[in-house]
């Protein structure tokens, strides 16, 4: 029994004595990544959405890599984009309609895992209806809206 104490006594000072495990360093240069308590969400002026930019600037030439999360019961205007931008719903069901008519009864969902693509200068409308909705959209910048009206 002796014998039995000593060795849990050992197997104790040797855990406390160890150093706490982490993951190695990498070179952030050759791949970089933000943890979700890393990513910066800001609301919109209008309090419908949240973003993060997570590469790139959207506002700029070039690429460019944005969440959003769509607040419930939040949907965008008729709009187009001057060019194709690339989506994945990330939770929640994002809602899509097309058309220079507004009408959220005639909107589709693309369920959590959608694959969506918005082609540039086709007019559509889209958002979240009873649940918060987070997409993730990918294209080249600079990413603007312009409402269909302007057409």
């Amino acid at each position: 029994m002796i014998g039995l104490t000593r060795l849990l006594s050992l197997v104790v000072l040797v855990l406390l004595a160890a150093p706490p495990v982490r993951g190695a360093d990498i070179d952030r240069t050759a791949v970089d990544f933000k943890t979700p308590a890393e990513i910066k969400w800001v609301r919109n002026a209008a309090g419908t959405n949240e973003q993060a930019v997570l590469f790139g600037d959207p506002s700029k030439p070039g690429p460019y890599v944005v969440r959003i999360k769509w607040l419930p019961g939040n949907m965008s205007r008729p709009h187009f984009h001057p060019n194709d931008r690339f989506f994945v719903v990330l939770s929640g069901a994002w809602w899509m309609g097309t058309g220079e008519k507004f009408d959220p009864d005639r909107t589709v969902p693309a369920p959590a895992g959608s694959y969506v693509i918005h082609y540039g200068g086709k007019v559509h409308f889209d958002g979240a209806k009873d649940e918060e909705t987070i997409i993730q959209v990918w294209g080249m910048g600079p990413a603007t809206a312009t409402p269909a009206e302007k057409r």
